[in-house]
């Protein structure tokens, strides 16, 4: 299927690239996306409680001790991950900031360097005669764009600057509530006693689910086959319990 099956046809490519709609996005610059955030908090979240459910439940250790394992994780790692989120995206802005004053200043003290740089970089892009002498001195003649450009160009940076506390509470929301999946059926029967049979396999089956809801989350938001995305994902979730609830049943043994 296409890009304009999948958008609507057509007309909605037409539409959506009407001039208004063009300047309209323009103006308002691109989204901020936190779905890389909350993928990677939800597989964290799910294949490390999971593991330490399966570790735990593979020892012969009790349900209580399951839950108490479970929510340490998920408050205490949860909110590792999301201060480390936080303080990247922190630095990376600041990064960015610096890189920015620096070639302001690199302007200011060495134009006629900076406008060979830019000369350059359009001559790379196959740029040349007046056509590139033209797009220089354009480029060159509003400073804000010449140092876009040249972060851009020159560094590799993206111009857009995320919020590292919106990037830090989509990890950790997203860590907590897929993480949590693994230990319902724990504290449900911690609640109400004896009601469910089989509560590692009933655990073991909803994280499946949590883990191939995550992965065609993931395959829809990378325009990748979403069964695919979701059986991936599911993989090496199942690997990472495997080998977490083998590590419990050694130690169980070689401790019993």
């Amino acid at each position: 299927m296409d890009k304009y099956s999948k958008e609507g046809g057509m007309d909605h490519c037409k539409d959506h690239h009407r001039p208004d709609l063009i300047a309209q996005r323009l103006d308002e610059g691109p989204d901020s996306f936190y779905v890389k955030e909350f993928i990677y908090g939800s597989v964290d979240g799910a294949v490390t409680t999971f593991a330490i459910v399966a570790g735990v439940a593979g020892a012969g250790m009790s349900a209580e001790v399951i839950i108490i394992l479970g929510l340490a994780n998920l408050l205490a790692d949860g909110f590792s991950m999301a201060a480390s989120n936080f303080l990247g995206v922190r630095a990376e802005n600041q990064h960015r900031a610096k890189i920015r004053q620096i070639e302001y200043d690199e302007i200011d003290r060495h134009p006629e360097g900076e406008k060979e740089e830019v000369r350059q970089i359009f001559a790379r892009k196959g740029f040349e005669g007046q056509l590139l002498e033209d797009t220089v001195k354009v480029i060159t003649s509003d400073k804000e764009a010449w140092v876009n450009t040249m972060l851009q160009d020159e560094h590799g940076m993206s111009l857009q600057a995320h919020d590292p506390i919106k990037s830090g509470l989509a990890t950790f929301s997203a860590f907590c509530l897929v993480g949590f999946i693994p230990l319902i059926t724990y504290v449900t029967n911690w609640m109400s006693p004896g009601l469910i049979d089989d509560a590692f396999g009933w655990a073991a089956f909803m994280t499946g689910i949590a883990f191939f809801w995550v992965g065609a989350l993931k395959g829809r938001f990378v325009s990748h086959y979403w069964l695919l995305s979701g059986m991936e994902t599911v993989a090496v979730g199942g690997i990472a319990a495997a080998m977490a609830y083998g590590v419990g049943s050694i130690l169980k043994n070689l401790l019993g």
